[in-house]
């Protein structure tokens, strides 16, 4: 089984570390900006020497993982770029969503095999359970030998692989933060109105949670048009007006709801949910005509 080092042992590194040992491989080694904070990550892991020198991770292990944020990623490619390594048929993956294999080249001209990879899932803490990485996709890029390792490595997890080119890594990247990061803030804004009434910040969430998680269930049986309800696809006007005389009192929340209703409504457009009638005199209204 192959020997794996990571570099930025937190919060995905330290999972990604701990659900690779429990399916066989060796952590060689990890690193944190902090010695205490990657002696930490080993005791979940359970194994690997732990240090804050990144080029003394970097040289032991087959695979290298870089789990940095981006600017980071740039960073500390270029120290271990300068130190003196022995990159010949090793694997280097990073695991941005944003940043394409190409960072990575470097790396590649003296050797190594290189691509990125990037699980499609949100990790709160270090301590995140294996089975996070199980069902879920990984998006894919870089170079043929790289890409079939990381496919080897995402099938022992449990995962799915997902290719991508280069180019559409921006494209791709957005819409991972638009379902996960953005999905956070409009909770964070339907729970600070719900505060406007006099409700607990924390009751607040409970009253909006299974409303949530039925619409995620409905998404899933059925697909994410079909699961789209409200004022909006009812072609009610006078909710959708109700609506925005509330929210005038509370910018900007009242541009977001204008913003996601006029998409709402090119979806019950697509769809065709509405009459032209209907959709015309919502758009005016969203439009302030």
């Amino acid at each position: 089984m192959k020997e794996i080092s990571i570099i930025g042992a937190g919060r995905l590194g330290t999972s990604l570390g701990a659900a690779l040992s429990k399916k066989g491989y060796r952590i060689k080694s990890l690193s944190c900006k902090t010695a205490r904070s990657a002696e930490e990550s080993r005791t979940i892991i359970g194994q690997g020497k732990a240090s804050a020198d990144n080029i003394q991770t970097a040289k032991s292990g087959d695979i290298l993982f870089l789990c940095l944020p981006d600017e980071e990623i740039l960073k500390v490619g270029k120290e271990l770029n300068n130190a003196n390594i022995n990159w010949s048929g090793r694997f280097i993956f990073h695991c941005s969503g944003l940043l394409s294999s190409e960072v990575l080249e470097p790396f590649s001209a003296k050797g190594a095999s290189t691509a990125s990879i990037h699980p499609i899932q949100s990790f709160a803490h270090k301590k995140s359970p294996p089975e996070q990485f199980e069902n879920i996709y990984f998006g894919l890029e870089g170079e043929i030998e790289a890409l079939k390792m990381s496919q080897e490595i995402i099938q022992r997890l449990g995962g799915r692989s997902l290719i991508i080119k280069a180019k559409d890594k921006a494209v791709y990247h957005a819409a991972c933060s638009i379902a996960s990061n953005f999905l956070v803030v409009l909770l964070d804004m339907a729970s600070s109105l719900l505060t406007r009434i006099d409700l607990p910040e924390d009751q607040a969430f409970q009253v909006l949670f299974p409303l949530v998680k039925g619409t995620l269930h409905n998404v899933k049986k059925f697909n994410i048009r079909s699961s789209l309800t409200g004022p909006v696809i009812r072609g009610d006007r006078e909710s959708v007006e109700k609506h925005l005389e509330a929210l005038r009192k509370f910018p900007p929340y009242d541009q977001t709801y204008t913003s996601l209703a006029s998409l709402a409504l090119e979806i019950a457009r697509r769809e065709k949910k509405l009459s032209a009638q209907k959709i015309k005199a919502l758009k005016d209204l969203l439009e302030g005509k």
